[in-house]
């Protein structure tokens, strides 16, 4: 496990996370929020203490196994844990952490990140490094673990989380439990509360469930009437989906932009319309869940391999659904580029830049640059192989150049044209215009 060098005083190297159990209470009207956090850890070296991240809310008791002598305290932003003797390389334990406070989103370089109150309800966005608003743990998107939720919450509120649930109701509140048994990054966890109607709706092979407003009902119905085919075009091109269900919440505030977590994605009211004017929104997110949340990035400068791939599976979507071709959407893009600053480094932006929009349209055109020199049947294949092979993993650029290069031994050097240098490559001609293969 290593600190990211983007998020240097996130994370901590000594260990990595096998699963958080996070049981939490909280309530609506005073934003107060009381949790248990037990958590196992296995040490990567040998420690005499470990460190957690938990910002704006305060750890009141702390338990290491095994450990009677075990001790913490906490400063603005770690909570650090100290053993009663260094613990060996390779050593699993348990800490259980109980914490609280009223929860509020960190001030970060990319906004404010966390746990937010809405008008009525929460919204949790962590990414990349809001996770700690609500949970201690080991802030870094390499290490993956899986969870336990529980929340017990008002009961005229719906609570909403990724991974399977369950819940009852006890003295008056509702309890709700998922279980989250893929790995997943800490920044991916959320939990959405509000006042929502819960509709389901069939994806194929995968249940799906969308979380809204009673008001919002027939804007979102006529927005996401197209996620059944947009799920199997994705299955067809993609692979299998890599979870057991996937939803979508629409929230009564507006917000900045959707985002995806772990199963899910959600949506503010003004990213619904009632004539998809979001439709492309709507395609990004579902993408991220093979891309970014399955095979998710071991470090924040290879972002464009999460938002490239989503960034491109806008461009098939609208290929397949009788829109302008991926081929147009490139040339377009690559001409807008064109009038852009050459000063970002598609595989190492830079912490401000990681999120700029030449991020995403150059990660998409890279792509659709190994599409036309690769063929569009071998560029599928690849990339089928390369959410099979790294399923649930954390990967780098250098993993996915090393799959191309087992596909097209001059791949790999296209694709270093456009990640690796500042000057914007022109696009391919000798594979020309691929045809489309995602069918609705």
């Amino acid at each position: 496990m290593t600190v990211d060098p983007y998020t240097p005083h996130s994370g901590d190297r000594r260990y990595g996370v096998l699963h958080y159990d996070l049981a939490l209470d909280y309530k609506v009207a005073t934003n107060r929020l009381s949790g248990t956090a037990t958590i196992q850890v296995q040490l990567s070296e040998r420690a005499a203490h470990i460190s957690f991240d938990l910002i704006g809310l305060k750890a009141t008791k702390v338990r290491v196994s095994g450990d009677r002598r075990a001790s913490y305290r906490q400063d603005a932003k770690r909570l650090k844990v100290v053993f009663g003797a260094e613990r060996d390389s390779g050593e699993e334990l348990t800490v259980v952490v109980e914490y609280s406070g009223a929860p509020t989103p960190r001030r970060t370089r990319w906004g404010l990140l966390g746990w937010e109150e809405l008008e009525d309800g929460v919204l949790v966005a962590s990414q990349p490094t809001g996770a700690p608003t609500w949970f201690p743990c080991n802030d870094v998107p390499s290490d993956k673990a899986t969870y336990r939720l529980e929340i017990t919450a008002d009961p005229e509120y719906t609570v909403v989380s990724g991974g399977e649930a369950t819940r009852s109701t006890q003295r008056g509140r509702t309890r709700w439990t998922f279980q989250q048994p893929v790995p997943t990054a800490t920044y991916l966890m959320t939990v959405q509360i509000g006042r929502y109607v819960d509709e389901h709706v069939a994806l194929g092979d995968t249940p799906g469930r969308v979380y809204h407003p009673r008001a919002l009902a027939p804007r979102v119905r006529a927005d996401f009437a197209r996620l059944p085919d947009m799920m199997n075009s994705f299955v067809d091109s993609f692979g299998p989906y890599p979870y057991e269900s996937y939803k979508v919440v629409v929230t009564a505030d507006v917000l900045e932009i959707p985002l995806e977590a772990q199963g899910m994605a959600i949506f503010g009211a003004n990213h619904v319309d009632g004539v998809g004017g979001s439709e492309r929104l709507v395609a990004h997110e579902l993408a991220h869940q093979w891309f970014g949340n399955s095979v998710g990035v071991a470090r924040w400068q290879d972002i464009w391999l999460n938002e490239g791939f989503a960034c491109y599976a806008e461009w098939l979507w609208s290929e397949a659904s009788g829109g302008p071709t991926a081929h147009a959407q490139a040339v377009a893009h690559h001409t807008q580029l064109r009038s852009l600053p050459q000063d970002l480094l598609l595989s190492d932006p830079g912490p401000t830049d990681m999120f700029d929009d030449r991020v995403y349209k150059r990660g998409a055109l890279a792509l659709h640059a190994l599409r036309l020199t690769l063929g569009a049947d071998a560029f599928f294949e690849l990339v089928r192989e390369w959410t099979a092979r790294f399923a649930g993993l954390a990967v780098t650029s250098d993993d996915f150049l090393g799959l191309v290069d087992e596909f097209n031994g001059d791949g790999r050097a296209l694709v270093r044209t456009w990640i690796d240098e500042l000057p914007l490559p022109t696009l391919p001609r000798s594979g020309g215009q691929p045809r489309a293969t995602l069918s609705v």
